[in-house]
Order: C-alpha cells, then sequence, then structure tokens
C-alpha cells in the first residue's frame, strides 16, 4: 500500500536501503535524470565538520533580507521533517513532501535509494516547483560523494575541516579534507572559511582549477568593539554587527557567507543594510542557543572535538557568577567521546549524563567512564535518559545557575520536547 502521509513515508524510507548511509552517486544521479531536474537558479552548497548549519542560516537570512525567495536544505532535523525544506523561510507542509516523495518513488523504478538521498531530491524537487530565487543545500556527509554532490554549487562553502565521520571519511584532517573539497567546481567560487586548511582540500581546488578563496589569504575580518570589518577580494564592509548566532567562530563563518554572496553579486544584488540585517535576524535551533528566564540555559548540538572545543570556548565568555554549571549530557557511541569530554572537562561543575535512545546511543555509564578516564573530578550523576537528566538539572537549579545540553541532535531534540510540554501545561 502506497503511503498516505508523511509519516509513514518516513517510516518506508527508512526500511527502503539496506544502509542507513551508503555513499556514492550513481543511483540519485540516475534519479535525478529521471525526474528531470536541472536547477536554473543559483545554488550555493555549504559543507564542512562543523558550522554547516549556521552558514546556511546566516545566507538564507541576508537573501531573505534582499527580497528574495530563497530555498533552504538543511539537515538533520530536531523535532519535525518538516525543518529540513524551508521555502522562503518557512518549513514546508507535509503535502509537499509527500507530492515530492510520490514522485521520486514512480521515477525511481527498481533504483534503491537512501532516506537522505530520497529527501534531497525531494528538496530540489519542491524548490523547482516554488519560484525561488536561490537555494541553499547543506552537506548531509562529506561532501565528494554526498547525494547534495549531485547538483554543481554556483559558489561552495566548506567552514571548517576536522575529525567526524571517521569511518566513513578516513581518520585524518587530510583524508576528510579531500572529501570536503569535492563540493568544488572547477572555475567556480570555493571557499574556505578553516585557518588550517589541509594540504588535500588544496591540492584538490587546485588540481580541478576552482577559484580558491582562503580566510586570511583571500578573505578575513578584523574584530571591533561591538562591530566588525570585512574585507574580501571583491568588496570591504565596515561597521558591520555582530552576528545574533552566539560564539566567535562565527565571524568567520559570516566572512565566508559574504565572500560566497559577493562572489554571486550580478545575480544576487545585495547592499550593505541587507548583510547587516541578516546577520542580525539569523537564527538556528540548537547552536549554542541561549533560551529566555533564569537560570540561563543553553542547548548546543555539539558531538564532536571539535565542536566541543567551540562549546567550551563559548562558555568561557558568558558571564561569571557564582552558581554551578551544570552539563547535561547524552551522545552516540559512533563518535569521539573521549575527546569531547576532554574538550568540554574543566568546562563544569557537575554532569548529569543520560542513556541515548536507539541502537546507537551510548549509554550512561559509558559516558560516566569517559569522564573518569578524562580526569574529571566533579560529580556525574546517571540517568535513565536526557529527558530526566534535564528535569533533575531544572529542579534543583538555581537563579545563578547554568544548565548546558549538548551531545547530539537527538539529545537538544530530548529537552525541546520537555520544554514543549512544560509550555502547554
Amino acid at each position: 500500500m502506497k503511503p498516505a502521509t508523511l509519516e509513514q513515508w518516513l517510516v518506508y524510507l527508512e526500511q527502503l536501503h539496506p544502509q542507513a548511509i551508503a555513499l556514492g552517486l550513481d543511483r540519485v544521479e540516475q534519479v535525478r535524470g529521471a525526474l528531470g531536474i536541472d536547477p536554473a537558479f543559483p545554488l550555493i552548497t555549504v559543507g564542512g565538520t562543523n558550522g554547516k548549519g549556521s552558514c546556511c542560516a546566516m545566507l538564507e537570512a541576508m537573501l531573505a533580507h534582499a527580497g528574495y525567495r530563497v530555498g533552504c536544505y538543511t539537515s538533520p532535523h530536531l523535532l519535525r521533517y518538516n525543518e529540513r525544506v524551508r521555502v522562503g523561510g518557512h518549513a514546508v507542509d507535509d503535502a509537499a513532501l509527500c507530492a515530492a516523495f510520490e514522485k521520486i518513488e514512480i521515477a525511481r523504478g527498481r533504483v534503491s535509494l537512501t532516506y537522505f538521498e530520497f529527501g534531497t531530491l525531494a528538496a530540489m524537487l519542491i524548490f523547482a516547483d516554488s519560484g525561488i530565487d536561490a537555494a541553499i543545500l547543506e552537506v548531509g556527509l562529506g561532501g565528494r560523494l554526498d547525494a547534495v554532490n549531485i547538483f554543481d554549487a554556483d559558489s561552495a562553502i566548506v567552514a571548517s575541516v576536522d575529525l567526524d565521520h571517521q569511518s566513513y571519511l578516513g581518520d585524518t584532517r587530510e583524508a576528510i579534507g579531500f572529501e570536503k573539497a569535492g563540493i568544488y567546481r572547477g572555475g567556480r567560487p570555493a571557499i574556505c572559511a578553516d585557518a588550517d586548511p589541509p594540504q588535500s582540500l588544496l591540492a584538490h581546488a587546485k588540481t580541478i582549477d576552482a577559484d580558491l578563496m582562503l580566510i586570511d589569504r583571500d578573505f578575513g575580518l578584523v574584530a571591533e568593539r561591538g562591530q566588525w570589518r570585512y574585507w574580501g577580494p571583491r568588496n570591504k564592509r565596515n561597521g558591520l554587527p555582530w552576528p545574533a548566532l552566539r560564539g566567535a567562530c562565527q565571524l568567520a563563518n559570516a566572512a565566508a557567507c559574504i565572500t560566497a554572496l559577493d562572489t554571486l553579486r550580478d545575480r544576487l544584488p545585495l547592499t550593505a543594510a541587507d548583510l547587516r540585517g541578516g546577520l542580525l535576524t539569523a537564527e538556528i535551533a540548537g547552536r549554542f542557543q541561549v533560551l529566555p528566564g533564569r537560570p540561563l540555559q543553553v542547548l548546543d548540538v555539539a558531538h564532536n572535538p571539535h565542536a566541543a572545543r567551540v562549546l567550551a570556548a563559548n562558555l568561557a565568555e558568558l558571564p561569571k557568577t557564582a552558581g554551578e554549571i551544570i552539563a547535561v549530557c547524552g551522545m552516540l557511541k559512533d563518535k569521539d567521546i573521549a575527546g569531547v569530554m576532554a574538550a568540554l572537562k574543566n568546562s563544569f561543575t557537575r554532569w548529569h549524563v543520560a542513556n541515548s535512545e536507539g541502537p546507537r546511543g551510548a549509554t550512561a555509564n559509558e559516558l560516566a567512564a569517559a569522564l573518569a578516564q578524562a580526569g574529571v573530578a566533579v560529580p556525574a550523576v546517571q540517568f535513565t535518559d536526557v529527558a530526566e537528566a534535564w528535569r533533575e538539572a531544572c529542579k534543583n537549579a538555581q537563579d545563578d545557575d547554568k544548565i548546558i545540553v549538548f551531545g547530539s541532535f537527538l539529545t537538544v531534540a530530548a529537552v525541546m520536547r520537555e520544554i514543549n510540554v512544560r509550555g502547554r501545561t
């Protein structure tokens, strides 16, 4: 029986391919051809170990401020699949997704597609039918063999390169850098916001004759009190506001976004006011997201050592108080748990570690063991699940305490659901 609802479609897609992740472009390219997807609108592809979502949010906000109708495809989602596909700043509805999935199901014939490949094609079908002016595509995993890479980027950003998904991408920055650089195209803008790019990325860009632009060489920034300055190959921008997205790393992300947009200014002209407006309004859930009220609570999907180091730096910038800093942490066992704990071992006065759901979830005991191995001496209390760990943190927290939720998208989503339940009661 054909799926009738979005929920039914998603269950069907999860079961369709024997592997959740199957890197390679042949199958999805074949179905793309059957569907006749050939985008005429400008396309910006964003890859990298961390910072992809933030770059997508800023690009989307800047273009929207200029009045462009933007399609944005990101992953994973936190609460609803619809979050992955936005048109004009809004998540698309169930009906649009179901219609796109049905078209793909008919077109694919005997070709097997993964959940992500189905979703990527669906997003581009919806964008093509929505009359958008530009599309922003976030790489799911790696770059070279990711489904997003069947579409040629007019401008491509690699936000950062670090260790993550080693079982698929390799266990060195050089191996991973080559995979990330796969989104670059010959003769087209290839932007890298990593201050120490792997040689493999540089070599690949040179081999294909991409128009490589490196931070601190071809573009960059100067941080000033209350504002910052951008310089790049085509423009200088003074008096820019600090991004609404928190963290010092966001300046490098913002500079990369401005560089990408400047390379497309003949097709997508923007004013300085558009850039400023986008910086001030860009938002993305779960990226050092500070919740209103007291005690201060932060949601962050940091799940690898690089992101954990950024989280530690951001926490150090928060106003100092006499209260506790409480970690609520759940992680997946295929992540570098030891590396994350080592990066954050001095950031908290108390840890609430929890079991994570699903076959990939790490146990609270595994997290506690990693903390002990990292030399963390402060208390680590174990909980059955993330929601319980968060509720207990809230129950005992004082107004000058801080509660920091991190470790995975699933961890942040679990707390978001609890917050929504509280808001309805």
